[in-house]
C-alpha cells in the first residue's frame, strides 16, 4: 500500500465546496471518481482543508491509499486527464503512510479579492467580489494590523462552530490595492470556520468609513460574533497555499 499526496487547484464556483455532500457535487466526489477509474479502486480522498461552496483553491493537499504501481508523480497528468476543466492536479508525490493532512502543523495562506471599481468586469465575476463604492485599503490595512498575532478570534468565528478553542494564530495580514484589484492576503497556523470572510467583511466596514480602524481592536476583545462585519461572499475567497511542518518554502 502507498500514500499519495495530491495538491489541488479547483474554481468552486459549480461545486458544494469540498466534502462529500448529498446535495450536489463536491470537489472530493469527482477526485473519488477519477481516481477509482484510473485505478479501478475503491478510494477515498483525505483533504486538508473543507473548503465550502463556492470558494476557490490554487493549493489545496489531499491524499489517498492505493496499490497502483504509477510512478507518484505521473498521478497528476493522468488525473487531469480526467477531471473536469475546473479541477486540475498540481503536484503528486509520495508520502508515508502515517502522513495523515489533517492531523499535521500546517500554516495555510488566504487570499480575499474585491474588485473596486464604478462597473463589474465579466472575466472577473467568478473569483471577486464587485464593490462599487470607494474603498480606501490604507483604511483597511490599519484595522488588520491589530489581528497580525495569537488572539481568540471567536468574534470572527461563524455562529454554531464546533472547535475545542477559537484562539489561532495569524502570522501575516496584508491589504494591498493593484488598480481595482483590492487583495487582503492572510497567512496563519489555522483558520475558524468563516473566519477569512468575515475579517474581510468586517475589513470593508472600515475601508468604506462606515468603522474608524481602531474599531477592529474593539471587535476582537468583545469576543461576540454580533461586534463584527457581514460574512463576504464566497467567490471572492481562494485557498492559495497550505505548507506543512517540515517543508521548505518553494
Amino acid at each position: 500500500m502507498r500514500r499519495i499526496k495530491l495538491t489541488v487547484a479547483y474554481d468552486g464556483t459549480a461545486y458544494r465546496g469540498w466534502q462529500i455532500q448529498k446535495n450536489g457535487v463536491t470537489i472530493e466526489a469527482m477526485l473519488d471518481q477519477a481516481l477509482r477509474a484510473l485505478t479501478g479502486e475503491e478510494i477515498h480522498v483525505m483533504g486538508t482543508s473543507r473548503t465550502d461552496s463556492g470558494v476557490h483553491a490554487m493549493g489545496n493537499v489531499a491524499v489517498f491509499d492505493t496499490e497502483a504501481r504509477m510512478a507518484a508523480g505521473k498521478f497528476s497528468y493522468a488525473l487531469n486527464q480526467r477531471l473536469p476543466e475546473d479541477i486540475r492536479i498540481q503536484d503528486s508525490c509520495e508520502v508515508p503512510l502515517d502522513f495523515h493532512p489533517r492531523y499535521q502543523e500546517t500554516v495555510k495562506t488566504y487570499e480575499y479579492r474585491i474588485l473596486n471599481r464604478e462597473f463589474p468586469l465579466p472575466a472577473h465575476r467568478l473569483n471577486t467580489y464587485f464593490v462599487y463604492y470607494p474603498v480606501d485599503e490604507k483604511r483597511m490595512q490599519e484595522a488588520a494590523a491589530c489581528l497580525v498575532g495569537e488572539h481568540d478570534f471567536q468574534s470572527f468565528c461563524a455562529a454554531g462552530a464546533q472547535v475545542k478553542t477559537t484562539v489561532r494564530t495569524i502570522y501575516d495580514l496584508q491589504v494591498t490595492r493593484n488598480g481595482d484589484l483590492i487583495t487582503i492576503r492572510i497567512t496563519g497556523n489555522g483558520f475558524l470556520y468563516n473566519m477569512v470572510r468575515i475579517i474581510a467583511g468586517t475589513l470593508l466596514k472600515v475601508g468604506t468609513g462606515e468603522w474608524p480602524p481602531g474599531y477592529m481592536a474593539e471587535i476582537l476583545e468583545a469576543r461576540d460574533r454580533r461586534k463584527a462585519g457581514p460574512t463576504a461572499p464566497a467567490k471572492g475567497l481562494t485557498l492559495m497555499e497550505i505548507r506543512f511542518q517540515g517543508e521548505k518554502n518553494n
